[in-house]
């Protein structure tokens, strides 16, 4: 994945907004810390698609929630208290 400074990103937006359709996912920098990724509109979809519904999306759901993963119950240990304190 290739880097561009937030300067370099804005100033040739075309060819940043090229090398992400042709080469893939690019990275941006401010600071030299990474700040953000531009990811063409295909991935984009398929990483929207394959990701989990949120909490909200799945309270405000009609469909049966009865699939979510529960964890397991009783494997939490209790800590002995001396009746005599």
């Amino acid at each position: 994945m290739r880097s561009w400074p937030v300067q370099d990103a804005k100033a040739r937006f075309s060819e940043f907004l090229e090398a992400c359709i042709e080469e893939g996912p690019q990275m941006v920098t401010k600071r030299g810390a990474e700040a953000a990724v531009l990811v063409p509109v295909e991935e984009w979809r398929r990483l929207q698609a394959a990701a989990r519904p949120s909490l909200k999306e799945l309270l405000l759901s009609d469909e049966a929630r009865a699939d979510l993963e529960l964890p397991t119950r009783g494997g939490a240990r209790r800590r002995q208290v001396d009746p005599a304190e």
